[in-house]
């Protein structure tokens, strides 16, 4: 992973990375643009980021880079499963969490954190509960993080984009992020860029935890498409989706419907089709259902800082923890991505 390409301004990112299809929509070269020159429109299937022009490489002659630095698609794609790791484990948060996705796991390791003072923010995704539409947000508070609990991982928002709010605006000197496994990649360039400019994103961000992920949704695609019109699924009918090689989508009514991926494919975003990390390897930890019995969440702790969180969390009897992961299931589901996209790419 590189760590420094001050050469590069916004247009190479545009040749290399936007007008080849392969932007994730991570927003991070949103977050660190020092001239706020680049944002995403609203709207179905925006495959990537627009600059208003205004580049202070391009325009100035002052070297940058920030953007292209960050960019998680400028270079080659991991090719593991599981990635390097020191523990396996099965976990639940102690506690009721509302709209938990699988064991409240991430909310719990969070909550603690928190009230710990271990972090001062979480940098995640949101939803109106109403709509379904997800939104970039830094959250403070641990009732609002457990009342706003669950994946957002079924459809797409520049996730990274809240954080220049909450490193340069709000000055958060402990900030968690909770992303997919393209955001995972720009933060990790983040931690160890020497770009000037990248430097404080870098020294700001203590805790990352990646959710496992085989491909993101457009939202207006999925939401206000493919389930509203084909299946005629209003978004307020929708409790939670599961993707587990089919989309699960469980109403409040108590029943499921089960939509083949295979009839998604329009609403995948295209920028998904050149990522191969199903486990988000460059996280701290890495949660997600696969692995695990219902009502827990799969951990991969990574590093000696997630092993803290994990550990803390646990301590304070917020966190339950077990072994017994299935690694199998997660290796094969993270194999038939690595296949089907390495495939896709040629």
């Amino acid at each position: 992973m590189g760590v420094t390409m001050a050469a590069k301004s916004y247009l190479d990112l545009k040749s290399e990375v936007w007008d080849t299809g392969k932007c994730s929509g991570c927003g991070a070269c949103v977050a660190v643009c020092p001239a706020d020159a680049l944002s995403f429109e609203e709207g179905e299937m925006v495959l990537s980021p627009r600059s208003n022009g205004y580049c202070k490489q391009v325009t100035d002659g002052v070297t940058c880079g920030a953007c292209f630095s960050v960019c998680p698609r400028i270079s080659d794609q991991p090719d593991e499963t599981l990635g390097v790791y020191l523990e396996l484990l099965s976990a639940r948060a102690a506690f009721d969490v509302p709209h938990k996705q699988s064991g409240g796991a991430v909310t719990a390791i969070l909550v603690n954190a928190l009230d710990e003072g271990l972090i001062d923010a979480v940098v995640t995704i949101t939803e109106d509960r109403w709509t379904l539409k997800p939104t970039s947000v830094i959250i403070t508070k641990t009732d609002v993080l457990i009342q706003q609990a669950g994946s957002r991982y079924s459809w797409w928002v520049p996730l990274l984009a809240a954080l220049k709010f909450a490193a340069v605006e709000h000055k958060y000197k402990r900030i968690a992020v909770v992303g997919v496994p393209c955001a995972v990649q720009a933060v990790a360039r983040m931690r160890v860029s020497d770009n000037d400019l990248l430097i404080p994103y870098g020294k700001a961000i203590r805790l990352v935890i990646g959710l496992f992920c085989t491909e993101t949704f457009d939202y207006a695609a999925l939401i206000q498409g493919k389930l509203k019109t084909h299946y005629n699924l209003e978004p307020h009918q929708i409790k939670k989706l599961n993707v587990k090689g089919k989309l699960e989508v469980l109403k409040h009514d108590g029943s499921t419907t089960i939509v083949p991926l295979a009839e998604l494919e329009t609403c995948i975003r295209k920028g998904c089709y050149f990522c191969t990390d199903l486990t988000a390897i460059f996280s701290d930890i890495s949660a997600g259902a696969i692995g695990s019995p219902l009502g827990s969440t799969t951990l991969i702790v990574r590093t000696l800082t997630g092993k803290g969180f994990v550990d803390s969390a646990v301590q304070h009897r917020n966190l339950e923890v077990s072994t017994g992961v299935d690694t199998a299931a997660i290796e094969k589901l993270a194999l038939a991505k690595i296949k089907k996209n390495s495939a896709l790419k040629k």
